[in-house]
């Protein structure tokens, strides 16, 4: 079949969120660009990660919102209606087609060229079609590898052959299993186990440290586990599996120390490992399967015209961050290709993406909810800072009294001393998930301590959370 060669100013490999926002700000600067996708439009968070997860657990929290409040009525207890949530989760992945997103992707100029893509050499991407068709494009001043990460699983005796979940069968699947096991204690773990519980699972997890969500304050995992062993769920700390055996409809999991587990189903959540095994890095001189070394404008280290944007590049995994990094990329792109000097790259300029260590948000999305930005005190003082970490119970608030009868949280901040600036925040309770946009500008602001007293918070809302961690403050 022949090839066909056409060039065009950029070539971004991968139409996820991070790849359309590359495209969007090099079609905005008036750059060619084509978008090369091998899955569907919209990329892993719009159809198996964060869009039907929340989707799942969003009728969690209303419900479980509605119970804290006296007066709702007894119907608030009743058990989820499963088939009705698993519906409206497929309404939100847009039942697993791209239409809308292909729409909005040519709306911006960009060309789609659909099948495999794998870099050719230097400024060349190869595509082979699903029919068979090829195309050769060149570059002429970047290729931004966007192609995300898959689930890590983990290399056990009888894993590969027991038909384990990873997040995306997690958040696709049609049916409620009976028993499942989850395997890890980071986000997508604690988040499907609340989701399955409250769905009607009998639930373990099975955590390898001491508690889940280890790179976020000890105190939320702390409560996290709490409230899964509340909602009904057996978790299990510092336990490691060591094979996997499954029996027809039966899996069974063996521990370190012998004991065997059983479920219907069982998900390991163990991490992530980049999407960049076979999209031709060998051509270019890089190791197949690698996470890709970047510097803060996104550029591949040693490499004038390649760009690794969102989870390859292993800054911060997170959709939002992917989002940020294209839009940095995607301007960094721009300047150099009009040949304008690059001068911010300076942290916070307009080509440096900062908040990738700075003042990175984060929200998990469990019952409770917790939600974080920057660093806790303990990365703090590890990174050599003077700080003081000033802690607040949240349900001592007025309008966290008013949200939820009973409620249970806690909040914190994290100061450096000798700037007088905060450097990370960190929440955990019911509905803090907005409280977290607040505390991302006051940290990617570097807003001073003194000024945030200015920041009058409305009462009675939860925020008035940082008039008490102010106070706090002032009193130590």
């Amino acid at each position: 079949m022949t090839t066909v060669a056409e060039e065009f100013d950029v070539v971004v490999l991968g139409a996820g969120p991070t790849g359309e926002n590359v495209a969007d700000r090099t079609r905005a600067a008036g750059l060619s660009t084509a978008v090369v996708e091998s899955e569907l439009v919209g990329g892993e968070c719009s159809y198996w990660a964060c869009m039907p997860s929340k989707a799942l657990l969003r009728p969690v929290s209303a419900r479980s919102d509605a119970m804290k409040v006296r007066g709702i009525g007894r119907g608030a207890a009743d058990p989820l209606d499963a088939a009705a949530v698993l519906a409206r989760r497929d309404h939100f992945a847009s039942d697993w087609k791209d239409d809308g997103q292909v729409a909005w992707l040519e709306s911006t100029g960009a060309r789609l060229f659909r099948g495999q893509g794998r870099l050719a050499g230097p400024r060349k991407v190869s595509v082979v079609g699903p029919e068979g068709e090829k195309h050769l494009l060149t570059a002429r001043h970047a290729v931004a590898v966007c192609t995300g990460s898959r689930a890590a699983i983990p290399d056990l005796p009888g894993i590969h052959g027991a038909k384990v979940w990873t997040s995306r069968e997690a958040t696709s699947a049609r049916t409620v299993p009976g028993r499942l096991i989850v395997v890890g204690g980071g986000v997508v773990g604690v988040e499907m186990a609340t989701a399955w519980r409250a769905l009607g699972s009998e639930v373990t997890v099975l955590i390898r440290g001491e508690r889940p969500l280890p790179r976020m304050e000890p105190f939320v995992g702390d409560l996290i586990t709490e409230s899964l062993k509340e909602a009904g769920c057996d978790v299990r700390t510092n336990a490691t599996v060591s094979a996997v055996v499954r029996d027809g409809n039966r899996v069974t999991l063996t521990l370190d120390d012998g004991e065997l587990v059983g479920a219907d189903e069982v998900l390991f959540a163990t991490g992530r490992a980049p999407r960049t095994d076979d999209i031709g890095l060998e051509s270019v001189g890089i190791e197949p399967g690698s996470w890709l070394e970047v510097d803060d404008s996104c550029q591949v280290h040693g490499s004038d015209w390649l760009y690794a944007v969102g989870d390859v590049n292993h800054r911060a995994l997170m959709t939002h961050q992917g989002k940020y990094q294209g839009r940095v990329a995607g301007a960094a792109i721009a300047a150099r290709a009009r040949l304008t000097p690059i001068l911010e790259t300076d942290p916070w300029g307009a080509h440096a993406a900062t908040a990738d260590s700075a003042a990175l948000p984060q929200v998990v999305f469990t019952d409770p909810e917790a939600a974080s930005v920057g660093l806790t005190a303990e990365a703090a003082e590890r990174a050599g800072r003077r700080v003081r970490a000033v802690d607040y119970d949240l349900g001592s608030v007025s309008g966290a009294g008013l949200y939820a009868d009973g409620y249970r949280g806690r909040a914190r901040m994290v100061v450096d001393l000798d700037r007088g600036v905060l450097l990370g925040a960190t929440f955990v309770g019911p509905g803090v998930s907005e409280l977290l946009h607040s505390a991302t500008v006051a940290v990617a602001g570097e807003v001073p301590v003194e000024r945030l007293w200015h920041a009058v918070p409305a009462y009675p809302t939860i925020s008035e959370v940082w008039l008490r961690l102010l106070e706090t403050y002032r009193d130590q």
